[in-house]
């Protein structure tokens, strides 16, 4: 399966984040790792345009906790996107898939119900040495990911929202 990074940045669209306010609700649970998704996420914020006072951060006490405040923040009407952030690290139990599978599922049902971005920047890995790669180390910073797929989202939600039907062919 190809994901952005592999397409030529030629090809890749260009998130533009003016305008936006976009919520990040960041898991204190691996810090280390966590805060380093989140300063990812802000930045590239910033990168595509957004004004940073337009950047609300809220910490969630675990992974869990980032469904239900996820939900309060997308349903504010001043929010356009919501950036849910988090690393879950497989343990000795299968704990760690009930987790990611019931977080990643509700994120999913959120964003659907209420038609507005949510994305899903958690983590789900075997060590944290793959957490650490991906949270800025050698396999980029999917809080980076997140942050660009939900400003990409949010504008094509709006552009969306002021398509008008032509009457093409007299139909």
């Amino acid at each position: 399966m190809r994901s952005d990074h592999d397409v030529p940045d030629a090809a890749r669209p260009v998130p533009d984040a003016k305008g936006l306010v976009v919520a990040v609700v960041t898991s204190r649970y691996h810090h280390e790792v966590t805060s380093a998704l989140r300063e990812g996420a802000e930045q590239a914020f910033v990168d595509a345009g957004g004004d940073r006072g337009s950047l609300l951060s809220v910490e969630a006490p675990g992974s869990v906790e980032l469904v239900s405040i996820s939900s309060a923040l997308a349903r504010r009407h001043d929010v356009d996107a919501v950036v849910a952030l988090g690393c879950i690290v497989t343990g000795e139990t299968r704990h760690d898939r009930y987790i990611a599978e019931a977080v990643a599922n509700a994120l999913a049902m959120l964003a659907a119900d209420l038609a507005k971005p949510v994305a899903f920047g958690v983590l789900t890995v075997a060590s944290m040495k793959q957490a650490r790669d991906r949270a800025g180390g050698r396999r980029g910073n999917k809080g980076v990911e997140a942050m660009e797929a939900a400003v990409l989202a949010a504008a094509a939600i709006r552009g969306a929202s002021r398509l008008r039907a032509s009457s093409a062919g007299g139909r």
